[in-house]
């Protein structure tokens, strides 16, 4: 006779999908353990929450704050994701994966989309309190947002041990 107190794993499984679909499931880290614990089982009822999560999580700025909290210095970019989320929906390759978090993430890396938008970013007069800075302060200010975005974006890949492809 099994223990009374022992969990239901069918009940298990559908209480992450309900909070996957609520939207409950809302950090890089909650998602990735999710993910984990559904690669576990290996069931195909879970590609499609787990799919749609990760599109909300990107989608509803979640990608952007996290990347934030970690470049409090130099606020990460949502120009850069954008122009990863651009390129992924253009990209027919796209769709050798399920998860549209690491896909974005993986398209600012490959792309090496970081000192493209760490200069535009440092070239706004914005930046500069209204006076005209010179190319080596310039040139400093990009490579203060490159290191800190680049730091925040690596620790972020870290999520993933392989590649979450299929």
């Amino acid at each position: 006779m099994a223990p009374a107190n022992r969990p239901n794993p069918k009940a298990q499984k559908q209480a992450m999908i309900s909070a996957l679909n609520e939207h409950r499931i809302n950090t890089i880290t909650e998602l990735r353990r999710v993910e984990r614990v559904f690669a576990t089982l290996g069931s195909p009822d879970l590609t499609q929450p787990m799919t749609a999560a990760w599109v909300y999580y990107v989608n509803s700025n979640s990608l952007l704050s996290e990347l934030r909290g970690l470049t409090r210095n130099y606020p990460f970019s949502s120009e850069c994701l954008n122009e990863a989320k651009r390129q992924v929906h253009a990209d027919p390759a796209s769709n050798r994966s399920w998860n549209y978090c690491w896909l974005v993430l993986a398209k600012v890396h490959t792309d090496r989309l970081i000192p493209t938008f760490a200069r535009a970013q440092a070239s706004q007069p914005e930046m500069w309190g209204g006076r005209t800075p010179l190319a080596e302060s310039i040139e400093q200010l990009t490579q203060a947002f490159i290191n800190e975005w680049s730091a925040a974006l690596a620790q972020f890949l870290r999520f993933w041990e392989s590649p979450p492809i299929r």
